[in-house]
């Protein structure tokens, strides 16, 4: 297999939530592999800072700001992308919120509303946006970020993560196989990353753990080392392979997986 496969020259990617985390470091391994980026987020300080980044290294991308969640911001993204850059090849659902960990007796309805709205319905308003561009060339790659929270449960003794976070990813999983059932014909791939544990610099795994004790902290630590072969958690860097993969030519009879990146954690 040739490396030409994996270049990514003259191709044009959405990459919703990549302000930071796990979205900014996927939009700099595109931009890197040749890839003109759209940087989507809705904290406008945030999603111009990776752009900043990405010119910086000699990269393509531009920012885009709308909240996934709000049907009227997503409405025109497809003709805003179709006037900026002609077409899309490549979509990448990243955007994501996680409530504070509760058991389900004590997550409050609005709570899991929200989770809902960011991490499944948002995802859908963005791909039913952006699908007709992908249907007019007939070629396409989406690549929806779930999480093995949404593969299997997790509760070492204390609450370390959502029911409604692990329903909307374990829904998303779902959403993939459905689009790649449905559009394979159409030579529009869908394929989901469930990332493991991620190490600092995510929002969603820094904002909830300030509020817990050293114990706790400790204790969820110890888990995840146990629990994970490789012992470690993941970097957010390490994800930008297997994404340049999917999003480009090597990949293309991949459809309808869900790929775990998580060292290990669902093998055991």
């Amino acid at each position: 297999m040739s490396v030409e496969l994996f270049k990514l020259d003259g191709k044009v990617a959405l990459i919703t939530g990549a302000g930071s985390g796990l979205g900014r470091e996927m939009a700099l391994g595109l931009a890197a592999a040749g890839c003109d980026v759209i940087c989507a987020d809705r904290d406008k300080g945030w999603v111009t800072e990776t752009v900043s980044i990405i010119h910086s290294t000699g990269g393509k991308a531009s920012r885009i700001v709308f909240d996934v969640a709000n049907a009227d911001e997503v409405a025109h993204l497809g003709r805003a992308v179709k006037s900026s850059h002609g077409k899309l090849d490549v979509l990448i659902n990243n955007a994501g919120v996680a409530p504070y960990p509760k058991r389900l007796h004590e997550v409050d309805p609005a709570d899991w509303r929200r989770v809902v709205d960011v991490n499944l319905h948002g995802p859908f308003l963005v791909t039913r946006a952006v699908l007709p561009l992908m249907l007019e060339a007939r070629a396409g790659s989406i690549i929806n970020v779930a999480s093995l929270i949404g593969i299997g449960g997790f509760y070492p003794g204390m609450a370390v993560s959502s029911v409604a976070y692990a329903a909307t990813k374990a829904g998303l999983v779902g959403m993939t196989r459905q689009i790649a059932a449905e559009y394979g014909s159409d030579n529009i791939r869908a394929n989901a990353i469930a990332p493991g544990w991620q190490g600092a610099g995510t929002r969603l795994a820094d904002h909830f753990k300030a509020d817990w004790s050293a114990e706790d902290k400790q204790r969820f630590e110890q888990a995840i080392v146990a629990g994970t072969p490789m012992g470690r958690r993941g970097a957010p860097k390490e994800l930008q392979g297997l994404v340049i993969y999917l999003a480009s030519d090597a990949s293309t009879y991949v459809t309808g997986q869900v790929i775990a990146h998580d060292g290990g954690w669902t093998a055991v």
